[in-house]
């Protein structure tokens, strides 16, 4: 990995995948510091705090593991730039106290496009580097933990599912109709259902701006008939093609290896797929959120499952140099252990046969919404689900009977569009 010179603009970090956090590493921490100087101003510095954040505390004061590592995790971030402080020399967020209150603020906000760059996963942002830390690790696996910020993150969602969260939907510099943003997300009124005369653009929430629909027509369903070729499910840029996948494998060390057994939480079905495909890739943060099927063929099976949100791989944290945007390089990591959606498809290519559409969570509010139900026949382009706020990588997995070959059209920097033809399968 290369970085730039550390100074006044932070690092540059190469692989900030997805948009979900700033290249510029100062970016973010310019981001932060605004942020505390806010939950920290004379006014606001004893503000109650939101009932579900007074329970995450006792949580954290109630039990002595948990209490030792919430210190630990900020103790364990190195006391060396560009780990100890922000660009203004202000002290990073340093201990749970702050971290609640900062959580406090956030659940009750919708995210700005600030700072000509997207801070998209604002609690992403705070735990950052907590998360490369042993005692992260340790704190974000846990179920209790998760638990915790599951019962947040419905507190938040409750938020951003309501007419207050439109407050920045504007023209503002900030704003996601604002210059900065129009520019990363140009033709916006003629790609997405909307209208521009209406205030919001039409839109009725923060939830309905991010799960917002393409008009018919952006992105056609390429070959509709022909059950050979395999369609993109997501609008989405390649991430990793594994192939004679295992059952089980060391998925937390280096090289992330697939394990098909924990991807699919001990399904029966998962023996199946033993030897057989994996094709990941990332959803951006300014990108369609909704998910397609990319095959004809009969919804088997719909298995929805809890896990967690800020785990990312031991190999990409402290004490060697950390991903700048976790959980980005722990993508394949996380489909074994984060909260993900399972929807099984039997193809009606019997070349194909039964395949298996994954969406992974990934940070904050994670939920992953299918909208169709077993027995269902889909056809290819049909909407199958949705990413709400947060989530933002998916999985195609194939048997070892299905010879099936990936187009080398698309490179792993660029976007593939909803629909398009992505690969090719033989007759059996």
């Amino acid at each position: 990995m290369t970085h730039a010179a550390h100074g006044q603009s932070g690092r540059m970090v190469q692989h900030r995948i997805g948009g979900w956090l700033p290249k510029d590493h100062g970016v973010l921490k310019r981001w932060l510091d605004k942020k505390i100087a806010l939950v920290d101003h004379p006014s606001r510095i004893n503000q109650e705090l939101h009932p579900v954040i007074q329970e995450f505390q006792r949580f954290i004061e109630g039990d002595p593991v948990i209490y030792m590592g919430f210190h630990q995790m900020f103790e364990q971030v190195p006391q060396k730039p560009p780990y100890d402080k922000d660009p203004t020399g202000k002290p990073q967020v340093r201990d749970y106290h702050l971290m609640l209150r900062l959580f406090n603020h956030i659940i009750s906000t919708a995210p700005s496009y600030e700072d000509n760059d997207l801070v998209g996963f604002p609690i992403n942002a705070i735990l950052d580097w907590p998360m490369g830390t042993p005692a992260g690790l340790a704190m974000f696996t846990d179920v209790r933990v998760n638990a915790q910020f599951k019962q947040m993150f419905d507190v938040w969602a409750a938020y951003l599912d309501s007419p207050d969260s439109r407050s920045v939907l504007t023209t503002a510099d900030d704003g996601w109709f604002g210059p900065n943003a129009s520019a990363a997300m140009p033709d916006f009124v003629e790609t997405y259902v909307c209208d521009p005369n209406e205030e919001y653009h039409g839109f009725t929430c923060w939830d309905n701006f991010f799960t917002r629909l393409f008009r018919p027509g952006v992105r056609p369903v390429e070959f509709p008939e022909d059950d050979a070729i395999v369609n993109n499910a997501c609008e989405s840029t390649k991430y990793r093609l594994a192939h004679d996948v295992k059952a089980t494998d060391t998925f937390w060390l280096k090289g992330e290896p697939y394990s098909l057994d924990y991807m699919l939480a001990g399904d029966a079905f998962a023996s199946q797929f033993v030897g057989g495909t994996v094709y990941q890739a990332f959803l951006s943060a300014t990108s369609y959120h909704r998910w397609h099927s990319p095959v004809n063929g009969t919804v088997v099976r719909v298995v929805n499952v809890p896990g967690t949100y800020y785990a990312e791989s031991p190999v990409m944290g402290f004490p060697d140099d950390p991903d700048p945007a976790a959980p980005n390089n722990s993508q394949a990591f996380i489909t074994s252990i984060a909260a993900r959606a399972i929807i099984y498809v039997r193809a009606d290519n019997p070349a194909i046969g039964l395949m298996c559409f994954v969406a992974v969570g990934m940070a904050e509010v994670s939920t992953c919404e299918v909208t169709v139900r077993d027995g269902q026949q889909i056809k290819k382009g049909e909407e199958i689900g949705m990413f709400h706020f947060g989530g933002s990588t998916h999985c195609l997995i194939f048997r070892p009977e299905t010879k099936i070959t990936f187009s080398e059209d698309y490179p792993k920097d660029k976007n593939i569009p909803l629909n398009a033809a992505i690969a090719t399968v033989e007759a059996a």
